[in-house]
């Protein structure tokens, strides 16, 4: 009889051995299930796949907007900071077709110091609404009666905003820059010569781009008939291949 009860205490032992090894380990495929990168891939691929419904395939087509009137692109820029308190006073009307402004103030009412020397400082900005803005309202007002007598004391100041748009890297603030001082020459008119070596570093530098060659060949003959007679030996001095439109 004594010797019956170690082996019987052994095989207890043992039992609950194996039994808390049982309840004590976790079957590979339930652990995880628990743990692991696994379970995070699902909700990550939740958010691709909203994020994907979300954007509309115009997205692409639109231009680079920013809101004004935010908080936070009120310290972009100069411009940005006195369009976005009322300094210019005209507001971007959309179209259908194509965008417009409004003006608050007649734009023949409008004081041009500051307002066109703000939308001269306005054309080297890249982002919408201010590109449309500055240039439409550049040429706007230059359109408006009397412009020439109150652009010409402005010279001084225009020339220099003028410049950095066609010293932009960006092409399309370089063809809005050229276009502007285009209507510019024709508005003020041999006013603009003492002016013209100020842009025709830049301009030089473009024509010897195949893309621009002929548009700033084009600009120059227009700067020459608007300057007069006078402009040739200017234009000579930054761009030598050129000829003259008279002769």
């Amino acid at each position: 009889m004594a010797s019956s009860h170690p082996g019987s205490a052994q095989s207890r032992t043992s039992s609950l051995g194996s039994a808390s090894s049982r309840s004590s380990s976790t079957p590979p495929s339930s652990a995880g299930k628990r743990v692991g990168p696994q379970n995070k891939k699902p909700a990550a691929d939740a958010k691709m796949t909203t994020a994907s419904r979300t954007q509309k395939p115009s997205d692409r087509l639109n231009p680079k907007t920013i809101d004004p009137f935010s908080a936070g692109s009120k310290s972009q820029s100069a411009f940005a900071s006195v369009y976005a308190n009322g300094g210019v006073p005209c507001r971007l009307v959309h179209g259908s077709v194509k965008h417009k402004l409004a003006w608050d103030t007649p734009p023949d009412l409008v004081p041009f110091d500051p307002v066109l020397v703000t939308l001269a400082e306005g054309l080297k900005e890249t982002v919408h609404p201010y590109t449309f803005v500055s240039f439409m309202g550049f040429k706007e007002l230059l359109d408006a009666p009397g412009a020439a007598q109150k652009a010409t004391p402005l010279l001084p100041k225009l020339a220099p905003p003028i410049r950095a748009a066609l010293s932009h890297p960006d092409s399309e603030v370089f063809e809005r820059g050229m276009e502007c001082l285009l209507r510019l020459s024709s508005v003020v008119g041999p006013a603009l010569n003492a002016y013209l070596k100020t842009f025709l570093m830049a301009l030089s530098k473009r024509i010897m781009e195949k893309k621009y060659k002929e548009k700033v060949t084009e600009s120059l003959q227009h700067l020459e008939q608007n300057g007069g007679k006078e402009v040739l030996p200017i234009i000579k001095s930054k761009v030598p291949t050129y000829c003259s439109i008279f002769g």
